[in-house]
């Protein structure tokens, strides 16, 4: 069993890509990652932590990192594996780490093992997949491409919806909102002004994913992201792909529900954990 690092990105995609789309509902958010990297390197302002553990020339585990956010990590074929990821990161300041269930928590386990650090447990999320959007009522209003004019409010609303999920990321809210708008991957509803966003776009040929969904406060139970998701996921349906993925917040049964009425369904659990430095304790 040995781990390998990378720093080209186009070679690690040769490395990994087969691996990655066996599963390509669980490894989504690698794999639009990973895509990122390739076509919008500017998207992250620091080097990406791209490693493999291979044995006998068969991947047993993927983990990828783009600073300042946690590690992701591939299903494992191997939970041995995440010991040897665990050792190479020791000497970096690791926040968290995201993934399947399983893998998610035998990592957190490892990492405590090799630097003594506790772990808690952030967010219980579940991926959900669509490829067929279901009738609902739609509110008055209309879902368009955002475009350079909305970047403003787009970048408000990002550091609202980063604040919102505990992510202290504000200050990159004008990179991912200049990246949005040039993949044209970034959509609003309005009604008279906008009134909810969704992110959304293709990240293979078949397959798109939706992130983030936000609607702020005074428009909320309006129905607005109901009908901002259900006709945005339409439009990722007609454009090719045949099937959609979103995440949802276990401790949020509203959206759950809502997701639920459009018609996506429950593929696996993920869950994300913060790695708490020894001297904050």
């Amino acid at each position: 069993m040995q781990l390998h690092q990378l720093n080209d990105i186009k070679e690690f995609w040769q490395q990994t890509q087969n691996y990655l789309m066996q599963d390509e509902a669980e490894h989504n958010v690698l794999i639009s990652v990973l895509q990122t990297l390739l076509h919008y390197p500017e998207r992250y302002s620091e080097q990406p932590y791209l490693a493999f553990v291979q044995a006998e020339g068969n991947i047993l585990a993927i983990a990828i990192r783009t600073p300042p956010h946690k590690l992701l990590l591939s299903k494992v074929k191997d939970l041995n594996a995440l010991k040897l990821i665990a050792q190479d990161l020791q000497r970096s300041q690791l926040p968290g780490v995201s993934g399947l269930v399983a893998e998610a928590e035998a990592f957190v386990q490892a990492w405590q093992t090799v630097t003594g650090q506790p772990y808690h447990r952030e967010i219980e999320m579940r991926l959900h997949q669509l490829t067929e959007v279901k009738p609902v009522a739609t509110p008055d209003g209309f879902l368009r491409l955002a475009v350079e004019s909305d970047r403003a409010l787009l970048i408000d609303w990002f550091r609202a919806f980063n604040a919102e999920i505990g992510m202290a990321v504000s200050h990159e809210a004008e990179r991912i909102v200049d990246m949005r708008l040039n993949q044209q991957s970034i959509y609003l509803w309005e009604d008279g002004v906008p009134v909810s966003m969704a992110g959304g776009r293709l990240f293979s040929q078949t397959v798109a994913r939706i992130a983030p969904v936000y609607t702020p406060p005074a428009y909320r139970c309006k129905r607005y992201a109901t009908a901002c998701v259900a006709v945005l996921s339409q439009k990722l349906l007609d454009q090719g792909c045949d099937r959609c993925f979103l995440f949802t917040d276990l401790a949020n049964p509203i959206s759950n529900h809502i997701y639920h009425q459009i018609g996506y369904r429950p593929v696996c659990d993920w869950h994300e954990y913060s790695l708490i430095p020894t001297e904050t304790c």
